[in-house]
């Protein structure tokens, strides 16, 4: 008879596992003291730098060794006795290892804060027992619960200024306690402690023996991080395309980045993103050539697809089933870092966000939050140093992206300064902004994919005249003929139905071009080769009209049909050039009306190319369609 299975043992954590950490409070706190208490008692102190703060304490006159000169490490710092920059300090136990964060205590240095504890994974907030529960505090265990930062640690220092009193350090406890339930903080340790004395710091106090819990470096040793990675969301931003070539003949392309979330197992599909074509990983490849089965969030690695796509420095590879939010519109928390000029609506920066970067536009600011009191304020109409908002951006370039609380790595991003390339700003992503939350997009059980075909967008521009509609018939014709459904949208068809109501005055023609780019965009969605047919003689709206598409993540292409203006009066199949000559139509484009010329257009077509069907073979051809 066969045994039931025994349960499988509980693997041991790893004990090199490395937890980052960030300390806060308020000034004099005691947050460069705690650091140096930490790293003396541990053992994690050379002679030579023991020696110079003897010495530098010695000079100050001090009666102890100021261990707090351990991380204040700018003369500023030692001379005023506080903390500016952010001082990072590194030192492992047999348990672990561990990389602390000082961060400053001033209101002024918020941001220093912000950038410090960024990457934390626990934060340590400093209460001086005499003074209790201050302003800064509070600011800096919001902070904490604004960056997403998932243990929180209260030290209740300066216990020995207070006689150990445990009826001091429990109406500490209840107040901050009644505080953080307003926060978003999953785990909330307390522990009082003597950072100058050592009392509770490595080894436990003798002199409050009242508390049973562990000593702080316990607590740090043991605290479980593991889960705090999102291990569901598969998510690896390309941040390099590589192409190794050997004399064995290896020769192949693969795609290198740190997995942001989730696992990538050989043999898994995956999605490219914006692109949305997908495929097999055949190989995964760990730092120094090592390859490897899987690769779980935090790790470099390599990855090699099945198909030759063309993916570049910005792209995602993520699940099919799962994918992050693909647009252009952001919704989001920003903290302001710089000094010399405000944030305000209608700036534009360059936003970077994982392995990518494009223009942003500060659409709109939601309001300023007072992060003492929580209060939103929603008249404000600007952002100075160190305050914090929420922004609601638009990009130039379709961003992949999860939410901040859901995934900190691809939820976050940095504002850089176009002119000066200064970052002015950190931001976390609540989620994709909607212009109008009573207006849901309604989905359906078919998704692009699993149609026979993906459609695309051909936008032809051009004269009156040039020839866009025999070109447009001639694509359409030979699509059809391959079984790729395609329509045409022709502008002067549209006039007779959807756009009856529009007239050709510059915010008409505006509308006209809006209208039918959203058309063209589901039909693009449905699977169908939509062929636009419309002089659009504005950069501006051909713009517009592409970045509807993109912001769907929708092939588009713009076709410049670029056939001289003497050409196209010398043709003027509908008799519309001689008109305008006589006065008989106003605002007629290329005689009383301009238009611009595509600087950038994707395809241009000539009359010295030929026949519109040989034309059309070869666009046919060179889009792969």
């Amino acid at each position: 008879m066969a045994r039931d299975p025994q349960p499988a043992a509980k693997p041991e954590r790893d004990r090199s596992e490395l937890l980052r950490l960030a300390t806060a409070g308020s000034v004099d706190d005691g947050k460069s003291t705690l650091i140096g208490r930490l790293l003396f008692d541990s053992k994690s102190i050379f002679t030579d730098q023991l020696e110079a703060i003897e010495r530098t304490s010695a000079q100050r006159g001090t009666e102890f060794t100021d261990l707090a000169l351990l991380t204040d490490g700018l003369r500023a710092e030692r001379e005023q006795g506080i903390t500016i920059d952010v001082a990072y300090r590194y030192f492992s136990t047999p348990r672990r290892k561990f990389i602390i964060a000082d961060t400053p205590g001033h209101v002024q240095y918020t941001r220093n804060m912000v950038t410090g504890a960024s990457t934390a994974d626990l934060a340590i907030i400093l209460i001086d027992a005499r003074k209790g529960v201050l302003e800064q505090t509070r600011r800096h265990a919001f902070l904490s619960s604004l960056l997403g930062i998932p243990h929180l640690t209260v030290c209740v220092n300066k216990m020995d200024l207070v006689d150990w009193s445990q009826e001091r350090f429990e109406e500490i406890r209840e107040e901050f306690v009644e505080f953080a339930a307003k926060l978003n903080v999953a785990d909330l340790t307390f522990i009082p402690i003597s950072a100058l004395a050592g009392d509770n710091v490595v080894t436990a106090s003798t002199n409050m023996d009242w508390y049973s819990g562990r000593t702080l470096l316990s607590h740090l040793e043991e605290v479980y991080i593991a889960s705090d990675r999102n291990l569901i969301d598969a998510r690896l931003p390309v941040q390099y395309v590589v192409r190794p070539q050997d004399r064995e003949g290896s020769d192949h392309r693969a795609y290198a980045g740190t997995v942001a979330g989730g696992r990538f197992c050989v043999g898994d599909e995956v999605v490219v993103l914006p692109s949305g074509f997908t495929s097999t990983i055949t190989s995964l490849w760990a730092p120094g050539g090592a390859k490897v089965d899987e690769a779980f969030a935090g790790m470099a690695i390599t990855a090699e697809l099945a198909d030759e796509i063309d993916i570049v420095r910005g792209d995602m590879l993520a699940r099919t089933n799962n994918r992050p939010h693909v647009g252009r519109d952001l919704d989001a928390l920003v903290c302001w870092f710089s000094e010399d000029a405000d944030l305000e609506p209608g700036k534009r920066y360059t936003l970077q966000g994982a392995t990518s970067a494009t223009r942003a536009e500060v659409s709109e600011l939601n309001y300023r939050l007072d992060v003492n009191t929580l209060h939103r304020d929603a008249e404000a109409d600007r952002l100075a140093l160190n305050e914090i908002g929420r922004v609601w951006l638009h990009l130039r370039e379709p961003m992949m992206f999860d939410s901040y609380q859901r995934n900190r790595e691809t939820g976050s991003f940095i504002l850089v300064d176009e002119a000066t390339n200064k970052t002015v700003a950190a931001g976390m992503i609540s989620g994709p902004h909607t212009h109008n939350a009573n207006i849901v997009w309604q989905t359906t059980k078919v998704t692009r994919y699993q149609r026979p075909q993906l459609g695309a967008t051909l936008w032809m521009t051009g004269l009156s005249g040039s020839g866009k509609s025999t070109l447009a018939i001639e694509l359409e014709r030979r699509l059809i003929a391959q079984g790729r459904p395609a329509y045409i949208l022709d502008g002067d068809n549209l006039r007779h139905g959807l756009n009856a109501d529009l007239g050709f005055s510059d915010e008409d023609r505006q509308e006209n071009m809006r209208r039918t780019a959203q058309v063209a965009a589901l039909f693009a969605d449905a699977g169908v080769v939509a062929i636009v047919s419309m002089i659009s003689p504005f950069a501006a709206d051909r713009a517009a009209a592409r970045e509807i598409h993109q912001d769907q993540v929708l092939e588009f292409h713009e076709i410049f049909v670029d056939t001289p203006l003497a050409d196209c009066e010398e043709r003027d199949p509908k008799g519309l050039y001689a008109k305008a000559r006589a006065g008989e139509i106003r605002d007629f484009t290329g005689i009383d009306s301009p238009y611009e010329r595509p600087t950038a257009a994707d395809i241009v077509v000539t009359p010295a190319d030929g026949p519109a069907g040989d034309v059309a073979e070869s666009i046919l051809r060179d889009l792969g369609l």
